[in-house]
């Protein structure tokens, strides 16, 4: 028994080795040549037996000598990516070659020696300048793929039909005229690429192609197919998109074995019925066209996996959408649907569900975008309850302090400041108006603070759906101080909330006289006009660019860090230009003209006013939320949740409210999201602590934010020294000297928040789902929180970003390294992201920023502009730059250093907070702004006005074989390649949304 395990044991050994032996002669077989500077390379000796050969990505202009007498074996040799003007010779003389790519380099023609490679299977010529093919391309009898993409050819030579063999054919961007007729002699064809050529047509007789299984011809400026094309039988993927088409040919349903097809971006207003047909259709694109409709008979694509119909006008869905149980994909953002079918639910295997730019009312646009599991809970409630009306609309007041916000909004209420209001609460105040008693129409009216202190806090409550009242003091208003007074404001607004509706009412005008009054609303409207005027021109300026950049073709935009968009992917351009569109098809809806009133006792045209707001918000198309249908059991909770005083409620509690309004715990969840979504409470599902508890109690929670932004040193100490009398052992000079830190350094310990938050907060708990709570929204964070055990009684101390005046912070993290503030010189690499906003950085953002990286750096020192800290033992710094005057963008930097080849470690540092920059970006979905990762060698020089390379490259790959990048400041200076790409593209691009 013995013997046998040792024989069985040296069998393996044996096997193994030789294993190891094959792999070893098979690896001798394939050889990389690389070389640096464009150098000549030499083959080495005993090469003989070598089969591949690979000399991609090497800038030569000439092979290694001996070459094509030496490989004689050589069946692939690979040659992209270098600077070849014609095919070398000494190619030719490898008989045996049976792959040869020479893409990506300079040829200007195909070789007439081209018969002379009859063994050619694969031939890859694309990214090339070829304008013509030569006649002996036709005795490759052997050819299977060829690839000719991105040339400058017009047409084929007659011998090309000979190539029977042919099974893939690339001739996309070329600039063929017309469907070359020698292509339908090629009976064995199955996969066959035209786009991007202008053919206007393609020929009767394209039935030939019996084989063909894949077909592109996106871009070809088709407007309609010939009849026969139906016949091509075996077709199971088509791509029709980016062309003219209006209708499909009648018998279009013949193709039973297609499974994707791609119709976006053309010109259809009806849907083709004729697809109907296809029962096995899998993936279905109509997006970008003129569709109104859907017809019930989509249902029987039960196979459908993928639909996409953004984009389009599309009002309604049909019931029979839900029959498609394998639908995984469902994209309709872009339409004019209110209303979704019942039973959405059963679309359970969707994971990919884009749905916003829609008037849906019923699910609400809140719980629409959480999800098909939301909508399912939403309809399955819907069914248990009666469905509810209650039009209830946002009405947000906005201005610059001493607008008459205050006082206008005491006017449209018809009642005087209410004298219960808690203490504090000068910042943000909220009121109800019920403006129609008999329809129960009801404006949640909010008065947000024109003082600076609560910039931080003011875009919480914009949000989409409301109607936005931008006050302007007509008496203090002047030409010159436009801008602050009501181009900022439109700024703010149609970066977060873009497509708004903004009425502007000018207060103070008794002090005016009529023509006074006139000059200066008209001058509103002009500088408006204008602003607008320039926006656009800026924008679409921008978009043109983007297109030309798309029409020059990747190789020309990675050719030459001079070209516009250098380097970045077709992907990331239409990504950006889709962006762009989206900002200027949704601009702000301004009312005019200014609306003039008056808040003294006579209230002149507060009722004209209140009447005009009432006509706005009864338009259906402007604001279909106001119409939206709730299930009876979720408004009944919303009503239970305004009773109880408390500051929060924990899970159980709200529990039990929702079984007073006939919701079972398993049914609460998705109600509780949405009144989250929808600006009713605050509940974080997401949270492992918060989750536990619900805000109920939003005016007690604004009162909070109000006590932390005041900035008023003598109310905090008043208020400091009148809870202080109850036992607390703070001194009179202890709590100057809190609150004086706290107002220059943002810092400020538990105990002296908790009196300053009394009565609005009573308890221990209520201070610790506060202060968490506060974190969460990015407006603190705590400065000696542990990373894992309780602080056990230890005074907590917080600190409040948007608080620090002091103008600097301690640098130490860079004075082994240099300091990355521009003018000085650096010892080492640098690498720094810049975010450029040319119109306006959102309020808050650096602030709020600063809370959400803290999980993410130790040892940080912050000052009013720039912070620094280490990642890990990784130095990083962020930096704010203020504009000094309107034409100067305001910018964000994020940057860090180490040695070039340690600079892996710098990225490792400043991804996750790029990426956590990226979120909160995503929050303001009009918001104009770029991203450029600045070159390396003008930092170091110090340059005040350093090169920026696009910060789309941050979500590309590392090009292949490219090691260095010229900078176009200065021609004689490369840039490792490890400065400007990351190490792996795991960046969001930041052309988002």
């Amino acid at each position: 028994m013995a013997e046998n395990e040792t024989n069985l044991k040296t069998a393996r050994l044996w096997r193994d080795a030789a294993l190891r032996s094959r792999k070893l002669r098979s690896s001798l077989r394939h050889l990389t040549l690389s070389t640096k500077n464009s150098q000549t390379i030499t083959l080495p000796e005993d090469i003989k037996e070598i089969e591949v050969l690979n000399l991609g990505n090497n800038s030569l202009q000439e092979l290694p000598e001996g070459l094509g007498s030496t490989l004689t074996r050589l069946r692939i040799l690979i040659l992209r990516r270098n600077k070849f003007a014609a095919v070398p010779s000494a190619v030719f003389q490898l008989g045996q070659l049976v792959e040869l790519d020479i893409s990506h380099n300079c040829l200007g023609h195909f070789s007439e020696d081209v018969d002379l490679l009859k063994g050619l299977k694969k031939l890859c010529i694309s990214h090339n300048k070829i304008q013509y093919l030569p006649s002996q391309i036709g005795t490759l009898q052997c050819l299977e793929e060829l690839d000719i993409s991105f040339n400058e050819l017009h047409d084929f030579p007659r011998s090309f039909a000979q190539l029977r063999r042919l099974r893939t054919l690339d001739v996309d961007h070329n600039k063929l005229q017309r469907f070359p007729p020698e292509i339908l002699a090629l009976s064995d064809l199955e996969e066959l690429d035209c786009s991007g050529n202008k053919l206007e047509g393609l020929p009767g007789n394209i039935v030939m192609l019996q084989s063909i299984k894949i077909l592109w011809l996106s871009s070809t400026h088709l407007s309609s197919l010939p009849e026969t094309f139906c016949d091509l039988q075996n077709l199971e993927s088509l791509m029709l998109d980016n062309n003219l088409l209006t209708a499909l040919p009648r018998s279009f349903g013949k193709m039973q074995k297609l499974k994707m097809l791609n119709l976006s971006s053309n010109s259809f207003e009806d849907f083709p019925q004729v697809i109907l047909k296809i029962a096995s259709l899998e993936e279905l694109y109509l997006s970008r066209n003129r569709l109104s409709f859907l017809p019930e008979e989509v249902g029987q694509l039960s196979n459908l996996a993928n639909l996409w119909l953004d984009n389009n006008r599309i009002t309604f869905l049909p019931d029979s959408i839900v029959e498609l149980e394998k639908l995984e994909e469902l994209v309709l953002q872009g339409n004019q649907i209110a209303i979704l079918p019942d039973n959405f639910g059963k679309l359970a295997k969707v994971n990919i569900w884009k749905v916003k730019d829609n008037p849906l009312i019923q699910p609400p646009y809140e719980v629409c975008m959480k999800g098909i599991p939301y909508i399912a809970a939403y309809q399955k409630e819907l069914a248990h309850s009666q469905p509810a009306v209650k039009p209830r609309l946002k009405l947000v007041l906005m201005g610059q302090r001493n607008a008459g916000k205050t006082r206008l909004r005491q006017c449209i209420v018809s009642k005087p400041l209410d004298a219960k209001t808690i203490p504090g609460a000068r910042g943000i105040d909220v009121t109800n108006w019920v403006a129609d008693a008999n329809r129960s129409l009801t404006f949640i009216v909010y008065d947000l603070s024109g003082k600076q202190n609560y910039d931080l806090i003011k875009p919480f409550f914009l949000s989409p759906g409301a109607l936005y009242i931008l006050v302007v003091n007509i008496k203090a208003y002047t030409c010159k101080n436009f801008y602050s007074s009501v181009g900022y404001f439109l700024h703010l607004l149609s970066a977060k909330v873009p497509h708004a509706v903004v009425c502007i009412v000018g207060t103070h005008t008794d002090l005016c006289d009529d023509s006074e009054l006139e000059e200066k609303c008209l001058d509103i409207h002009r500088q408006i006009s204008l602003q607008e005027k320039r926006d656009i021109d800026c924008l679409q300026m921008l978009a043109v660019q983007v297109d030309q950049a798309l029409e020059q073709g990747y190789d020309v935009r990675a050719s030459s860090p001079h070209v516009l968009f250098y380097g970045v992917s077709d992907k990331n351009l239409r990504r950006k230009k889709s962006q762009l569109q989206y900002m200027l098809n949704n601009r702000l809806q301004i009312l005019s003209p200014v609306f003039c009133v008056s808040c003294t006792e006579a209230q002149k045209n507060i009722q004209r006013l209140k009447e005009k707001l009432m006509s706005v918000a009864d338009h259906r198309e402007i604001f279909p939320n106001l119409h939206r249908v709730l299930p009876k059991s979720w408004q009944m909770l919303e009503e239970l949740h305004f009773k109880p005083t408390d500051l929060w409620l924990s899970w159980w509690d709200s529990a039990r409210l929702g079984l007073q309004a006939g919701l079972t715990e398993d049914r609460l969840q998705s109600a509780l999201s949405y009144l989250h979504e929808s600006g009713k409470l605050l509940y974080f599902e997401d949270s492992i602590t918060l989750k536990e508890y619900v805000f109920h109690n939003l005016p007690r929670f604004i009162a909070i934010l109000n006590v932390f932004f005041q900035k008023d040193l003598a109310a905090m100490l008043e208020k400091l020294h009148s809870e202080g009398e109850g036992g607390d052992n703070t001194t009179a000079s202890q709590m100057q000297q809190h609150v004086e830190g706290f107002l220059l350094h943002g810092l400020l310990p538990s105990n002296v928040i908790r009196l300053l938050l009394k009565p609005l907060v009573q308890t221990q708990q209520d201070l610790h789902l506060i202060m968490e709570l506060l974190e969460k929204m990015g407006v603190c964070y705590c400065v000696n929180k542990p990373r894992s055990k309780p602080l056990n009684g230890a005074t907590v101390l917080y600190k409040f970003p948007s608080l620090v005046s002091n103008e600097e912070a301690h640098a130490e993290p860079w004075m082994n390294g240099g300091s990355l503030i521009p003018g000085q010189f650096f010892s080492v690499e640098q690498l720094q992201i810049e975010y450029s906003f040319p119109f306006l950085i959102p309020p808050g953002l650096f602030a709020r920023y600063s809370v959400q990286i803290n999980n993410h750096v130790v040892q940080r020192s912050d000052g009013r502009h720039y912070i620094f800290a280490y990642r890990g033992k990784v130095p990083v710094m962020v930096s704010y730059r203020p504009s000094r005057n309107r034409l100067q963008p305001e910018t964000l930097a994020i940057s860090s250093h180490a040695s070039l080849p340690n600079i892996w470690t710098a990225w490792q540092a400043i991804t996750p907070l790029v990426e956590e920059l990226n979120v909160l970006l995503q929050e303001w979905p009009g918001l104009h702004y770029s991203v450029h990762v600045l070159c390396s060698k003008c930092l170091k020089r110090g340059s005040p006005n350093p090169h920026s390379f696009p910060g789309e490259l941050l979500s590309q790959p590392r090009p292949e074989g490219l090691t260095e990048i010229v900078c176009p400041k200065n021609g004689s200076e490369r840039v490792n390649v490890a400065l400007v790409y990351p190490p792996s593209p795991t960046l969001v691009s930041p052309s988002h949304k």
